[in-house]
Formats: C-alpha cells, sequence, structure tokens
C-alpha cells in the first residue's frame, strides 16, 4: 500500500512537473505574441493615423508614398521677419518662395490677382515628376514638397498643393490641402471674399488652360470625391475663369461649333450662356448633342483622347452651361524619344570615326544574313 502510495505520489509530481513547463512555455508564447500583437497594433494604428480614422489635413499618406506635410513654420517666419528657428533646408526654401512673389505678386493686387498669379507661374515653371528624374539629386525625394519643388521645378500632386498652400499663407489668404477619398490625390481650397474654391495645379500643369482653377463643389466632384464633413464646402462660382469669361450663344444649335472652336484652340474649359429660355426640353436637347460629340470623340483616331465633362449652373444670369475638355496634349512641339529619329546624313562618318579610334582594335564577327552572304556588323541601325 505504501509503495503504491509512492508510485502515486511520483506519478502526481511528474505530472504536475510536466504541466508547470507547459504552463511556463505557454507563458513565454503568449507574451511572445502579446508583445508581436501589441506592435504590429501600434503600427496598424500609425497607419490609421496617417489614412484612416478621422479624416486630417496633414499627417495624410497619398498613393502610399508622399505625405501631406505642413509649411506653416516656413510662412509664419515670412511673415514675421524671424527666421530664428527655421532649419537651413527650410530656409532656402523661404527664400526661394519669396524671389518668385516678389517677381510675380504687386502689393494693389486683390487675393484673386495673387491667385492668378501663383496659379500661372506655377502651371508654366513647373513639371510632373513621373520617379525618372534620377539625374537631378535628390528631385524624386523631395518631389512631395515645397523645397524640392521649387529647387527642382517638378512634382507629384502632394507638392503642388502644399507648395500652392505655402504661397497662399505666406500671402495672408486662407487655403488647404485637399485629398480625395481614395487617398491618391490632392489638391487645394482657397477662400475668396468668404467662399472656397477648389484649385487643382497638378491638373493643370503645362497647360494652365484654367480647367481645374476655382471650381465649386459640383464641379469638382465630376472626377473626384473626398470627406465633405470635414473640408469646408466650396459654392464659390465668382472667381470660376470659365464663369468670369463666360460666352453667349443665341440658342442650344450653337454649341456644336462652339465646342469645334474649343477644341481647335484647346480650350480646357469654357461657360455658356444662352439667350434662349432654358428648360427642361431644351436642357435634354444639349444633353444629347453633347452626348454625341462624346461619342464621335470617343471612336475618332484624332480626338479619341479627350474627355468631356459638362453641367448646368443656376446663377444670376439664368442657366449656365459648363463644358471641360480633359486629354488636351500642349507639347506636342516637344521630341518624343519613343518615336524614331532620323539620324542626318552628315552625322554617320562622324558617328563611325569616332567608335573606329576608341574601339578600332576589337574584331568583329561574320554572321549569315537570310540570303546566306556573309556580311560583317560594323553597326546597328534602326
Amino acid at each position: 500500500m505504501q509503495q503504491t502510495n509512492k508510485k502515486l505520489k511520483i506519478a502526481v509530481g511528474v505530472f504536475a512537473g510536466i504541466l508547470a513547463v507547459i504552463l511556463i512555455a505557454g507563458l513565454v508564447l503568449n507574451i511572445s505574441l502579446l508583445t508581436k500583437v501589441n506592435a504590429q497594433g501600434k503600427l496598424l494604428n500609425s497607419t490609421l493615423n496617417k489614412n484612416g480614422g478621422e479624416t486630417t489635413e496633414d499627417g495624410v499618406i497619398i498613393a502610399d508614398e508622399y505625405e501631406i506635410k505642413s509649411t506653416k513654420n516656413i510662412s509664419d517666419a515670412y511673415k514675421s521677419g524671424d527666421r530664428s528657428d527655421l532649419s537651413d533646408k527650410d530656409k532656402e526654401t523661404l527664400d526661394m518662395a519669396s524671389k518668385i512673389l516678389d517677381e510675380i505678386i504687386d502689393k494693389d493686387m486683390s487675393d484673386y490677382e495673387k491667385e492668378l498669379a501663383v496659379y500661372d507661374w506655377m502651371t508654366a515653371n513647373l513639371d510632373h515628376d513621373t520617379g525618372s528624374y534620377l539625374v537631378i539629386p535628390n528631385t524624386q525625394e523631395d518631389c512631395d514638397n515645397p523645397y524640392g519643388v521649387l529647387k527642382y521645378h517638378n512634382a507629384v500632386c502632394v507638392g503642388y498643393a502644399t507648395t500652392f498652400r505655402l504661397f497662399m499663407q505666406m500671402l495672408d489668404i486662407d487655403c488647404m490641402v485637399v485629398h480625395n477619398t481614395e487617398c491618391y490625390h490632392s489638391w487645394n481650397l482657397v477662400k475668396l471674399d468668404g467662399e472656397w474654391y477648389h484649385t487643382d495645379i497638378y491638373s493643370d500643369v503645362g497647360s494652365g488652360n484654367y480647367s481645374h482653377f476655382n471650381r465649386n463643389d459640383a464641379m469638382c466632384a465630376t472626377d473626384q470625391s473626398w470627406d465633405t464633413s470635414y473640408f469646408p464646402a466650396a459654392n464659390g462660382i465668382k472667381y470660376n475663369h470659365a464663369y468670369s469669361n463666360l460666352k453667349t450663344c443665341d440658342d442650344i444649335y450653337d454649341l456644336p461649333a462652339a465646342l469645334r472652336d474649343m477644341i481647335d484652340e484647346q480650350c480646357g474649359s469654357a461657360a455658356f450662356a444662352f439667350k434662349t429660355e432654358i428648360g427642361e426640353p431644351e436642357a435634354a436637347i444639349v444633353n444629347e448633342i453633347m452626348s454625341d460629340i462624346e461619342m464621335r470623340l470617343m471612336n475618332s483616331d484624332e480626338y479619341g483622347y479627350l474627355t468631356l465633362y459638362w453641367s448646368w449652373y443656376k446663377v444670376q444670369e439664368g442657366y449656365v452651361l459648363f463644358i471641360t475638355i480633359d486629354g488636351f496634349d500642349y507639347n506636342d512641339d516637344d521630341p518624343d524619344i519613343d518615336d524614331p529619329i532620323d539620324i542626318p546624313s552628315d552625322a554617320y562618318d562622324k558617328i563611325y570615326d569616332a567608335i573606329e579610334k576608341s574601339f578600332g582594335d576589337i574584331e568583329v564577327s561574320d554572321v549569315d544574313n537570310e540570303d546566306g552572304d556573309d556580311d560583317v556588323i560594323i553597326g546597328a541601325r534602326g
């Protein structure tokens, strides 16, 4: 009996030891897992704070790469004249921005005229960063902030938006950077005479055609979506470029001729008022006209790259038709490196003389042509 009890105690002890080992191992494993979960949780929360949860203006990552960052310290230094707290990079940014404003801004300008001057300068002097400008040091690294934009003159959308906001804040004009709900694009909201307007420099670069300049919410909603509960409503129309250059047609049947003029002149946006009254039948006719023209353009080899947008707005003149055309190539005169280029005939002798001087000692190979003749390859010409 005593022997049995002894064996039982030994078995219980062994079992308890094994159980303790299991519990300790489990505790270590749980602590390890908990640590990993917490680390992942912190990383996840960090990501959510950037692009998830409540909407913010700054600290948002666009296209999984470019962060919208505040430059208020630079604009504040410009207005106060105190640069002491700026980094060397921010001081250089301030110098570049100040020089541009000195060149394009007159003290007697209205806020709208100042905004227009900045828009004109940016669309004429900047370019899109496609990630291929590696020959310029750091240009891709800084293409999303005013330093890189003003120093290297090329940018992604975040660079345009933050640079435009910097200019506006330096000029004491209220301005915000807006991002779309999918977080792949950003642009600006600017406040003029108490009303907000959307301005998208990136989309007008190279053309300066004002098609994305000072649009209201309804106009901007034709190609973008954003958190309207966070960003202020843009209901302005007075300073929309198309509206301020309103065109008048005798009746709706003048539209095809007017639209053809827009295309031939590569005009990106226009607004049309009509001398005749506009009601539901007229609106339906205009829609049919625009739809038919759109279909013709889409199926055209010459104009298939163009996209039409049109919408009606009630203003003091009555109903006005706004038309936007996207897709114009404003750099037709630039050489296309993808197209074959004819080398001038008098250059060939110079080409092969130069090659012969440095590579003439290298033997070339004989190959069979399709006709069976052996020819020596001395160069490959397209």
